[in-house]
């Protein structure tokens, strides 16, 4: 790693206030001015994410850990694998880097205006060198991961859909098989992969990421996707719209290999899974290994809006029935009449410290949990402030960009 001056250090180190204050300020600023002069990268960002500030927050606070830590960027690195598993995954390439530091460069211009100097302008540009070959470097390193393991690809891969399961009012899963017939990588469970889709009457190609539900060693991948409802030119979900209405049995999909830093670890302690809605899905891939494997006690907590809207009950109910080492408990917001009578679904409203103190296990265990922004605050909060739950036993996934967890709102 190329060492930088002292006073490049200094001058970056000094930018952090105003980072902390205007950042999204400028990463919102950076988008656009992306957008505008390199359109055909639009593909590669969620504008849902975008619309929402999801995109510009995570960018931001990426620039300010940077910022903090460039005397020891070693500080930054849990971050940059996690951002590298998704820029692998997206097909970023390192000829794409320098695009970006021109825009987040002229965008820090823009925005900072006097503040920002020549000299502090050419800090961040040496700063930018480095923290890109690190991730390009890292990247690299994923790349041959997963171009060389076992059943592994470059690139995209064309997939046939074999079935297409609706398995709630909102949720339909897709089961692919690949079009070559070769063997699929063993992937970690909880990992997802990037669809491509090209949709008729979409002016860009749409890049989505969706995690694999079903556990690994199988002849097919399955992806579980939620249907969003929106509009406009770029609507919330219009990719899970068309796979819902449009893509059916025998159609191709194009996906790159599985990635992602959200996974099953080994321990030999009891494991604590908890989702919310659609953030099963990367839960069943780790529900699934955990009852084949038999080995750790399982307790499984589901909550959704309504039965109507609760993915794959029965599947996880079956399971729950042939392994005395899985224990399973759902919540509902609003229990129908004909539900109470259910041993698994157990409690109306929200998931609560009091509840979640009367199911999980007495001993030491790994917690893993997925959802929307606020239910993964809301998790977070009961298990490290009431239940005293040490971070390193702590798991949790953001579908999308990765946000400040406390800051969310």
């Amino acid at each position: 790693m190329p060492e930088l001056s002292q006073q490049t250090i200094d001058t970056v180190k000094a930018t952090a206030p105003i980072l902390e204050e205007r950042g999204e300020e400028i990463t919102s600023h950076f988008y656009k001015r992306l957008f505008e002069n390199h359109p055909e990268l639009r593909n590669v960002f969620n504008q849902t994410n975008q619309r929402r500030g999801r995109q510009p927050q995570a960018l931001a606070n990426v620039v300010l850990a940077a910022a903090k830590n460039i005397d020891q960027l070693e500080n930054v690195l849990p971050v940059v694998h996690q951002v590298a598993h998704k820029h692998r995954s997206l097909q970023i390439k390192p000829e794409q880097y320098p695009i970006v530091g021109e825009n987040l460069l002229g965008a820090m211009k823009d925005v900072l205006q006097d503040a920002a100097t020549d000299d502090v302008l050419a800090a961040w540009e040496e700063a930018y060198g480095v923290i890109s070959d690190v991730f390009i470097s890292v990247e690299k390193e994923k790349y041959e991961k997963a171009a060389e393991q076992t059943g592994g690809w470059d690139g995209y891969r064309s997939f046939i859909v074999d079935k297409k399961v609706p398995e709630s009012s909102v949720i339909t899963s897709f089961y692919l098989r690949p079009e070559d017939g070769e063997s699929l990588p063993a992937f970690q469970p909880g990992q997802y992969i990037t669809l491509k889709a090209e949709i008729p009457g979409e002016k860009y190609v749409h890049l989505r990421q969706y995690s694999l539900s079903a556990a690994p060693g199988n002849d097919y991948f399955r992806i579980s996707v939620k249907r969003e409802e929106g509009q406009g030119t770029y609507p919330d979900g219009v990719v899970s719209s068309y796979l819902h209405q449009s893509v059916n049995t025998g159609d191709v999909l194009e996906l790159t290999a599985p990635a992602g830093d959200f996974y099953l670890q080994e321990s030999d302690r009891p494991v604590v899974l908890i989702s919310g809605g659609v953030g099963l899905t990367p839960l069943m891939s780790m529900f699934h290994t955990l009852a084949e494997e038999n080995k750790r006690p399982v307790t499984f907590i589901q909550a959704a809006q309504n039965r109507e809207q609760h993915a794959m009950f029965e599947e996880t109910a079956q399971k729950a029935e042939e392994h005395d080492h899985i224990h399973y408990h759902v919540c509902y917001d609003h229990v129908r009449d004909e539900d109470k009578s259910n041993p698994y679904i157990q409690k109306e409203g929200r998931i609560d410290a009091e509840w979640l103190r009367s199911i999980l296990p007495e001993e030491e265990a790994d917690y893993y949990f997925c959802g929307p922004p606020l239910f993964l605050k809301a998790m977070n909060q009961i298990l490290t402030k009431s239940f005293r739950i040490s971070q390193d036993r702590i798991h949790f996934e953001f579908f999308g960009p990765a946000l400040d967890l406390e800051a969310v709102e």
